[in-house]
């Protein structure tokens, strides 16, 4: 019986020996994965610091949220970041609204860009400068 206790001592060695070794080469394995997950990371944040960086005569956030507060019932803000479309929808409904004014319904008409403007000069205002660049600029996002 004391050899079938060495037999399975032995291979209870051995199992312990491989499983071991796999542990190592996961750990391995691991690591470089963790390397190269960092370097990308780093690559990538370094990509965005230089885009914020060269962004200077691109980040337009206070002039848009003085011009949204004052005239956003344009949607002159639209058109100075770029939202043609937007900017056009909040033109027309002020155009329809001044053409309407003499009817009550023209005065809500002029409210809602109007509206609209004000609380988008505010957020625009209220955003650090990588946020808003995040948000309005590279992630396009065009209302509110």
């Amino acid at each position: 019986m004391s050899d079938e206790k060495k037999d399975l001592g032995d291979k209870a060695e051995e199992a312990f020996d491989k499983a071991k070794e796999a542990a190592k080469e996961t750990a391995e394995e691991a690591k470089e994965a963790a390397g190269d997950f960092k370097e990308e990371a780093k690559k990538t944040a370094d990509e965005f610091s230089e885009g914020l960086k060269s962004a200077g005569g691109e980040n337009k956030k206070i002039l848009a949220g003085i011009l949204a507060i004052v005239v956003g019932w344009l949607g002159v803000h639209k058109f100075i970041l770029g939202y043609n479309k937007e900017g056009i929808i909040l033109l027309s409904i002020s155009i329809i609204g001044i053409i309407l004014s003499c009817v009550v319904i023209g005065a809500f008409l002029l409210w809602i860009p109007g509206l609209i403007g004000l609380i988008e000069g505010i957020i625009y205002l209220t955003k650090s400068d990588e946020e808003f660049y995040n948000t309005y600029q590279v992630g396009k996002k065009p209302w509110f």
